[in-house]
């Protein structure tokens, strides 16, 4: 787990309510899935909106403008705050 995930500030994407608005601190994953989350906006410092989150299956979320839908796993990566 990364240190960042220890702050009770910071949470997973995954762990977000619909309807939220989260600065994307860190993704902790692979160099290749983190370079296809940068191609499609997840950078550090980028705002997310989660449109939908439900307790289980994907989630939608806006970025930049465009909405796309995440796997739970790939959200359970993302560090947000």
């Amino acid at each position: 787990m990364s240190p960042a995930m220890h702050d009770r500030l910071y949470r997973p994407l995954s762990a977000v309510s619909a309807g939220s608005s989260v600065r994307l601190r860190d993704v902790c994953a692979g160099q290749k899935l983190e370079a296809r989350l940068a191609s499609l906006g997840f950078v550090p410092g980028a705002t997310l909106d989660v449109c939908r989150n439900t307790c289980h299956g994907p989630l939608v979320v806006q970025v930049k403008g465009s909405r796309l839908m995440l796997g739970r796993g790939m959200a359970d990566k993302m560090v947000v705050e």
